[in-house]
């Protein structure tokens, strides 16, 4: 059995003015999701929001692959109801998803777009998807590099999203979890201000809380030109008795205003 520990942030950032990203965090379900919405202000926060209702009502096996198999539907079904109200309005609708479903010693992870999830392990921190960008098929063409990927002008358009064709198209990795390992999921406002040695730096040396607060500061004070949210999850081995606390224990999802700060200014976690 494995004990989680979480830390999650979400913020419009410093440009933006309605926060179009949505979380979901369960960890007596073993599953946690970010969802970064598009298409316009009202519709992108829909969108993400549609995800995590969807999912969050949908997944509920304990067999991996039953789990697995239930979290897919899920975001097929979110897929469906963005197309609809697409069509109805005329207007493009859509969003990113990274998601982690956790059952015993193994992990799924599920993803289509530029929302990521990453795994924190023994100082090294290992990306577990593959953005499905343009920018991203230039670097495996081997057409540009990953340095010149970071600031390229098209770094915004993706290949795939939920919302944007009849069938979503996900990808799907399957992990070993391992008492001590650390999961981030977040969107793509973190990942843009913020590099990955500096992602490990906080998830090496904080609690899942503290280092949640700390990169969320980070992005903030570069000026958080798109919304950022993040999950840190942070696994420990537990005992049943534990196991069976920690279930009883409420998880949580998260509208647009999960937390709400100012640009440049610290917040600080209450003892």
């Amino acid at each position: 059995m494995l004990r989680y520990e979480q830390g999650v942030a979400s913020h419009t950032g410093c440009v933006r003015k309605v926060n179009q990203d949505a979380w979901l965090a369960r960890p007596e379900q073993g599953l946690w999701l970010v969802a970064d919405g598009m298409g316009g202000h009202a519709r992108g926060e829909w969108a993400s929001a549609q995800i995590v209702a969807s999912v969050a009502d949908g997944v509920g096996a304990e067999d991996l692959r039953e789990a697995s198999a239930e979290l897919t539907a899920a975001i097929e079904h979110a897929n469906q109801r963005l197309l609809a109200a697409a069509r109805a309005d005329g207007a493009s609708i859509g969003s990113t998803v990274g998601a982690l479903l956790v059952r015993g010693g193994r992990g799924v992870v599920l993803w289509a777009g530029d929302s990521r999830v990453y795994r924190y392990r023994a100082g090294s921190l290992t990306p577990l998807t593959r953005d499905h960008s343009q920018v991203e098929q230039l670097v495996a063409a081997g057409l540009i590099s990953q340095a010149e990927a970071a600031g390229h002008p098209m770094g915004h358009v993706l290949t795939r999203a939920v919302g944007v064709r009849d069938t979503v198209m996900l990808d799907r990795v399957e992990i070993d979890v391992l008492p001590d390992d650390i999961f981030l999921l977040c969107s793509d406002g973190l990942t843009r201000p913020v590099a990955d040695v500096e992602i490990a730096r906080w998830l090496g040396r904080e609690t899942p809380e503290r280092a949640a607060t700390a990169l969320l500061d980070l992005v903030l004070s570069r000026g958080a030109p798109d919304n950022v949210t993040l999950i840190v999850l942070g696994c420990d081995a537990a005992t049943q008795v534990k196991a069976k606390r920690l279930s009883r224990a409420a998880g949580s999802s998260g509208p647009s205003h999960a937390v709400r700060r100012r640009c440049g200014t610290p917040w600080r976690t209450r003892p």
